[in-house]
C-alpha cells in the first residue's frame, strides 16, 4: 500500500529512495519533509520517493485514487493502515481495479490521555497543512507533465482529518494558488467532520474544500458521541458551535451548490457501537455498509446518489 506522511521517522531526513524507514512515534512534531512510501507489511515500510510514488500510481491497474486522511489519536499501527486496508478490501470486493486507497498520515499524539491527545492533535493537524499542500502541488504537476495522468482523485477525511484538509487547502491557496484552487478532487467525503458546522460557508475557512471538489458529501449523525465530546472540549477555547459531522452544515443556503448533507443518524451506531463515529466501513458480518456503498456509487458515477429522501441537497440514508 502506497502512503505519504509527515510523521517523524527514526532515520535521517534526507536519505536515498528505496530505504527502510520506521516511525518515531514519540515525536509528534509535524515535519515539513514528506515521505512518499510503501507499506510492505505490518511495521515494514519503504521510502520510495515522490517520482517512484507517482510512477507507481500511474502504472497501477486501478482506475481511480482515494486519498484517506485519518482522524485524531490514530497511529499507523494498529489504527490507520488496518482501516485503510479494510477500505481497500471493500472496494476490491465490489470492483476489481476500481479504487486505490492511499493514506495521508499526519502525527497524532502517542500518549494515554485522550483529552491531551485532542489538543495536541489539533495543533499537529494545523501544522501539517504546509507539508500536505506540497503534496497536492506535486499531484497537480504529476497530472500535467509530458505524460499526463487522467486518473480521477477522490478524498475521504475522517473526524479531525477534516481539520487537516481544511487547513491544507487554505495554505495551498495562500502560498501556491493565489488565483484560486484547481478542481483536483472528483468527490470529497467529509466523514464525521470535527470542524465547526459553518466551515463550508462562503467566506469561511473551509470554503476551499468546495472549490477544489466536484462534489462535497458531508456525512453526519446527531448521536455521534465522539463529536459531542469534541463540542464540549472546544468550549475551553470558547468555540460553542456544533461540529459539521454532528449536525451537517448550519445553513444549506449559505454553502456552495456542490455540497450535499447526508444524515446517517438512523444507523451510525449500528456500525460503531456505542460511539457511532466510524460508520463508513463494514458491519459485523464484514459486509459493506450503507455509507460505504453510497461513497462507492458517487466514485463510480461522479454523481451523488440522492434516493427518495432527496430535498435541497439533503439526503437521509437508512
Amino acid at each position: 500500500m502506497l502512503f505519504v506522511t509527515n510523521r517523524a521517522i527514526n532515520e535521517e531526513k534526507n536519505g536515498n529512495p528505496n530505504r527502510n524507514i520506521s516511525f518515531y512515534l514519540d515525536n509528534t512534531e509535524s515535519e515539513q519533509s514528506v515521505y512518499y512510501s510503501r507499506r510492505d507489511g505490518e511495521g515494514r515500510y519503504t521510502e520510495i520517493g515522490s517520482a517512484n510514488f507517482h510512477q507507481e500510481l500511474r502504472d497501477s491497474s486501478y482506475k481511480q485514487i482515494l486519498l484517506y486522511i485519518h482522524g485524531f489519536s490514530n497511529l499507523p499501527e494498529p489504527h490507520i493502515f488496518p482501516r485503510a486496508a479494510k477500505l481497500q478490501e471493500l472496494f476490491d470486493a465490489k470492483e476489481a481495479n476500481g479504487v486505490q486507497v492511499v493514506p495521508m498520515i499526519w502525527p497524532c499524539d502517542n500518549d494515554a490521555s485522550i483529552l491531551g491527545d485532542y489538543w495536541d492533535d489539533q495543533k499537529a493537524a494545523d501544522a501539517s497543512a504546509f507539508a500536505f499542500a506540497r503534496v497536492l502541488e506535486k499531484f497537480m504537476a504529476w497530472r500535467a507533465d509530458s505524460e499526463p495522468c487522467i486518473k480521477r482523485i477522490n478524498l475521504i477525511a475522517h473526524s479531525m482529518g477534516n481539520r487537516v484538509l481544511r487547513q491544507t487547502l487554505a495554505a495551498w491557496r495562500k502560498y501556491d494558488r493565489p488565483g484560486g484552487l484547481p478542481l483536483i478532487f472528483r468527490n470529497t467525503f467529509l466523514m464525521a467532520a470535527d470542524i465547526v458546522n459553518e466551515s463550508l460557508e462562503r467566506g469561511k475557512a473551509g470554503e476551499g474544500i468546495c472549490h477544489a471538489s466536484r462534489n462535497v458529501l458531508v456525512y453526519y449523525a446527531s448521536d455521534d458521541l465522539a463529536l459531542r465530546a469534541s463540542k464540549a472540549s472546544n468550549l475551553k477555547n470558547k468555540v460553542a458551535s456544533r461540529r459539521l459531522g454532528h449536525s451537517g452544515p448550519e445553513d444549506m443556503s449559505t454553502v456552495p451548490g456542490n455540497v450535499y448533507a447526508i444524515d446517517c443518524d438512523n444507523f451510525n451506531t449500528r456500525y460503531d457501537t456505542p460511539t457511532g463515529h466510524s460508520y463508513f466501513l463494514d458491519n459485523d458480518a464484514g459486509e459493506s455498509g450503507v455509507v460505504f456503498n453510497h461513497m462507492l456509487e458517487a466514485i463510480q458515477s461522479g454523481r451523488v446518489p440522492t434516493g427518495d429522501d432527496f430535498k435541497e441537497r439533503q439526503i437521509i440514508l437508512t
